[in-house]
């Protein structure tokens, strides 16, 4: 995470790992079972981001303070907050992308799972408050584009 970057475009898409030096990088596949298994805990990191966020937005005032005050020696008690705030949200994001998903819209909680679709992948499309993964979009399009899944997926 940049800290220039405003704490509402914070985006996150997860690193694809190597299978081989030589060869390309592979998203994790996912099946609608696997994706459903991990919105617990998609839910638990999303929502200590969010605080996160909250946080980072009510100190942003005191911290831009402090920043003009840096130059003079200066600083501010809620500093070391500050930065103990980014650090779990960096961690936060860090396991999300490790679990192989995309985040696509933190203020929403947006997610995607790659996903085996018809011989191509295709992204399946969770956001904060669904109870269970039932929408997918191509890869190249977006949220707005999502079209629900057939009943012999599910």
């Amino acid at each position: 995470m940049t800290i220039g970057r405003a704490p509402s475009d914070l985006e996150f898409h997860a690193r694809p790992a190597r299978v081989r030096s030589h060869e390309k990088p592979l998203d994790k596949v996912f099946t609608i079972t696997e994706a459903n298994q991990l919105i617990p805990l998609l839910e638990e990191h999303l929502a200590a981001i969010k605080r996160g966020k909250g946080v980072l937005v009510r100190t942003k005032p005191e911290i831009a303070k402090a920043a003009e005050k840096a130059r003079l020696g200066g600083g501010s008690v809620i500093g070391p907050h500050y930065i103990r705030t980014l650090e779990q949200i960096s961690r936060g994001l860090q396991e999300i992308h490790e679990l192989g998903v995309h985040l696509k819209d933190l203020d929403m909680g947006l997610c995607d799972f790659p996903y085996m679709m018809d011989g191509r992948i295709v992204y399946l499309c969770w956001k904060l408050g669904e109870q269970e993964v039932r929408w997918w979009h191509e890869t190249t399009s977006g949220y707005s584009s999502r079209q629900p899944l057939d009943e012999k997926d599910l």
